[in-house]
């Protein structure tokens, strides 16, 4: 039963025992047996309510009890989860902060490479570093010579070595006007600049072709390597950013006039796959003439083995004329003998047959 009746029940009867007691006073004193019976029925009832209580009491004490634990529950469940959830959120930052490092760490490289491409002899160093990338990546060990002089002490970046003789490669790296033509604002800029980047092109050109040297070994063309694969790509296709370049006459200038070919990183891989591939032929060539000269050896040998065992042959011949001759003279001794004593030896001539000489197929 619920408190709130049963306190209401005690009241309600606590009343009724006030008007009994005060407005029939008299009737009680009249009536003891009746009022006997009333506190009996009266203790019944407190004993009733107390049990009631007691049961209400323990319900609710385990009711909050078994409240107090589910919230217990609820409330480490959520800890728990608002844990797993911070440990996620400081893992995140701490990837956050580890990418912004990284981030940082590409900028200021990125700042360190405009301030190399900035100086024109690190751009110098960086691009003959590009070109023995290059070579070391395709052509075998000892097929080409970095930083390699002539007789007058001019050095040129690389050579590579063929049978036919040294192919000279000159590393070139035309930025600064090359940037200044890209970042021009009006016309009369960029038809300044444009001359610029032309002359200064052509000059590298002709410093390319100075490494031409046939008397000294090389052959009669050089490789002009660019190693960057934009300006390699604005010469080909006459523009250079958004302008207008005519750089046609220019390679035809370096081609034609100068032997000169102009590659990038890409264009010079392909031609450097060619070489291998001439290397590859020049050896089974030379492989080939060993295998020749091999051959020829053994021809020799054959043949001087044949004449040899030719002699021997003749010479078993002679031997064996000689050894049957000396047969059919002792022969002759035994009927000489058989004339003086009249008996004949007991002896019998071997007769052995010459060797005779095999046809060979040829014949």
């Amino acid at each position: 039963m619920n408190t709130t009746v049963i306190i209401a029940l005690l009241v309600a009867i606590l009343g009724i025992l006030v008007y009994v007691f005060f407005f029939r006073k008299e009737e009680k004193e009249n009536d003891v047996q009746g009022m006997l019976m009333l506190q009996q029925q009266l203790q019944q009832l407190t004993k009733t309510m107390d049990v009631r209580l007691s049961d209400s009491s323990d319900k609710m004490h385990r009711s909050v009890q078994s409240q107090f634990r589910e919230s217990q529950d609820f409330i480490t469940r959520i800890n728990k989860e608002m844990n797993e959830r911070l440990m996620h959120v400081v893992k995140g930052v701490a990837e956050v902060s580890e990418s912004s490092k990284q981030v940082f760490t590409i900028a200021d490289q990125l700042n360190n490479l405009e301030k190399v491409l900035k100086h024109q002899k690190q751009r110098g160093n960086l691009g003959e570093a590009s070109l023995k990338l290059a070579l070391e990546n395709i052509l075998p060990p000892g097929s080409y010579t970095m930083q390699y002089p002539f007789k007058d002490n001019a050095v040129v970046d690389a050579v590579i070595h063929t049978p036919e003789g040294l192919v000279p490669i000159d590393s070139k790296f035309s930025l600064d006007n090359y940037e200044r033509l890209i970042a021009a604002q009006t016309d009369a800029e960029r038809e300044q600049y444009e001359r610029d980047f032309i002359k200064d092109l052509r000059v590298r050109i002709d410093e390319t072709a100075k490494y031409i040297r046939p008397k000294e070994g090389t052959l009669p063309f050089a490789f002009m390597y660019i190693p960057a694969e934009g300006i390699y790509y604005d010469l080909m296709v006459n523009e250079v950013g958004a302008v207008k370049v005519n750089t046609r006459s220019l390679l035809e200038y370096a081609y034609k006039d100068k032997n000169v070919i102009i590659v990038s990183p890409t264009t010079f891989s392909a031609y450097l796959q060619s070489v291998l591939y001439g290397f590859r032929a020049f050896k089974i060539e030379e492989s080939a003439k060993q295998i020749g000269k091999h051959v020829e050896a053994l021809s020799r040998h054959l043949k001087a083995y044949e004449d040899y065992t030719s002699k021997l042959g003749k010479s078993l011949e002679t031997t064996v004329n000689h050894y049957n001759s000396a047969q059919k003279e002792f022969g002759k001794i035994d009927k000489d003998v058989m004339k003086i004593t009249g008996t004949a030896m007991d002896s019998e001539a071997l007769l052995i047959e010459k060797p005779t000489r095999m046809e060979s197929d040829d014949e």
